[in-house]
């Protein structure tokens, strides 16, 4: 239990309407999670506004209630304080509240468009190995220790990401990896944590319907790298054209690698196969489980942060040659007349290219390549077209699918998808909006030693339709249409 006065430290207020000298039993930006000596901050969501809820939360016993504007009805039982903005005080409040956990552990961001999950996901499987109590925030799951906890969001809200890591540190975690996506900066989820070091993956186009502009995506995942302390560390993919803007007037030191350019971790790939990578890294020759280039990028950034976190380039390298990746990344199965199965979370038109661009490679002969992939509802529309242009520049034959539809029909994304085709792309593609049926025909027009991509869910067991998530996992659809069509 803490008093109020104690949890406002870093807090702007703008006024006090009561006693601060409060006993405090809990935090919530959620009104249905109060209980009797909460308090509630009000705040201003994607989906509906906290400031309506400030009676509700009362009648469920909140002592005190922060919002940035008053209510009409104001109960003299109770403390109300006046904020400029509430997703900036709730994310002090929690972490004073839950006695600041980031400053008790080695805490490293991830941050970037594509390949965030991977190499968070292969940061805690690594420092794992080389014997250390870890914790994992991810899109896929997050981890303290063996413990494994369904994730909701990316980036948990700040309230439940302080929770989490003070459980990490309860559990005696050291060192925590965290996926940091650009709505959580944004929405100031991460204001107030004390990282020991930040990583830039790479960045192109997405979330638009979120951040309006390019310019202004690439602007709050740059927020993250100023607020980086002194004391850390910053380790940024040089090969990127934005790699070395993202660390402009970031106060950590600053460290590079690159596959192209001389850097700090300079990567060179001297094999790409199906059995993973043969890679020299900082000119030591090493074969890693991963596969494609995009990977051998993970791998140097995972390489890059361990060493400044302090471990022996030599043990990490040896470890790193033992791990596979995170789950629906590249994750593939051969079937009896050895098709091909990949099942990738790639959403973004780059993130696409890039699986597409490997496969290619991978190919020893006239393989086909066959394309599953769709668009999400209520999300970017402006990459619909340029997923499904990619996707049939890039393969024989492609299917255009239901993703995650959401509140959105399905056979209208199809059609905006559609919308971008060339005449030479109409030649490749059905669309058939029934996922389920869709990798079905999939495997149906695949001869041995073809390969299929399904895209888009990658680790996801449900499909999103009205609010309502059905169970859907495409790695296990994949195989029951292998053995139902005696593939």
């Amino acid at each position: 239990m803490k008093k109020l006065q104690d949890i406002l430290y870093k807090v702007h207020l703008r006024e006090v309407h009561g006693t601060t000298a409060l006993e405090i039993k809990d935090v919530q930006i959620d009104s249905r999670k109060v209980t009797p000596g909460t308090v509630f901050v009000a705040i201003h969501g994607e989906q509906s506004d906290g400031h309506l809820f400030i009676q509700k939360a009362i009648e469920q016993g909140a002592c005190a209630v922060v919002c940035e504007k008053m209510p009409e009805q104001v109960n003299e039982a109770v403390t109300y304080l006046l904020v400029s903005n509430s997703h900036e005080a709730v994310a002090y409040m929690a972490h004073n509240f839950y006695d600041e956990p980031s400053q008790k552990l080695k805490l490293t961001g991830v941050t970037g468009t594509n390949g965030k999950t991977t190499i968070a996901t292969v940061l805690f499987k690594l420092f794992t190995q080389l014997g250390h109590t870890c914790g994992l925030i991810s899109t896929v799951q997050n981890q303290i220790g063996g413990e494994v906890i369904t994730a909701t969001h990316t980036t948990p809200d700040a309230v439940s990401l302080n929770a989490l890591l003070k459980k990490m540190v309860d559990a005696g975690c050291t060192h925590v990896f965290m996926e940091v996506s650009s709505h959580a900066i944004h929405q100031e989820r991460t204001t107030g944590l004390h990282f020991a070091g930040g990583i830039f993956s790479n960045i192109t186009h997405d979330h638009l319907d979120y951040h309006k502009t390019f310019d202004e995506y690439i602007r709050v995942k740059k927020l993250f790298f100023d607020g980086l302390a002194s004391s850390a560390f910053a380790v940024s993919n040089l090969d990127d054209k934005r790699g070395q803007v993202m660390l402009q007037n970031c106060p950590a030191k600053k460290y590079y690698y690159s596959l192209k350019t001389i850097s700090d971790f300079k990567g060179k790939i001297l094999d790409n196969g199906l059995t993973g990578l043969q890679m020299t890294i900082n000119d030591k020759e090493v074969h890693f489980r991963l596969i494609g280039e995009f990977n051998a990028y993970n791998l140097l950034a995972v390489y890059g942060a361990a060493v400044c976190l302090g471990e022996d380039k030599d043990d990490v390298l040896t470890a790193l040659s033992l791990l596979s990746g995170a789950e629906g990344r590249f994750d593939y199965i051969i079937s009896n007349q050895l098709i091909i199965g990949i099942v990738d979370y790639a959403h973004t038109p780059d993130a696409l290219e890039n699986v597409l661009m490997t496969i290619r490679k991978l190919r020893k002969g006239h393989e086909q390549i066959i394309t599953v992939v769709g668009c999400g509802g209520d999300r970017d529309k402006t990459k619909r077209p340029v997923m499904a242009q990619t996707a049939c520049d890039l393969s024989d034959k492609v299917i255009l699918t239901s993703d995650n539809p959401r509140t959105e029909d399905a056979g209208a994304i199809l059609l905006d998808m559609e919308k971008g085709l060339t005449s030479a792309a109409k030649r490749k593609y059905i669309s058939i909006a029934d996922r389920k049926e869709a990798i079905k025909t999939s495997v149906a027009l695949a001869n041995g030693e073809d390969i299929i991509l399904v895209a888009g869910k990658g680790h996801e067991k449900y499909q999103d339709i009205n609010g309502i998530k059905y169970p859907f996992n495409d790695k296990e659809i994949l195989k029951e249409m292998f053995d139902v069509l005696g593939k």
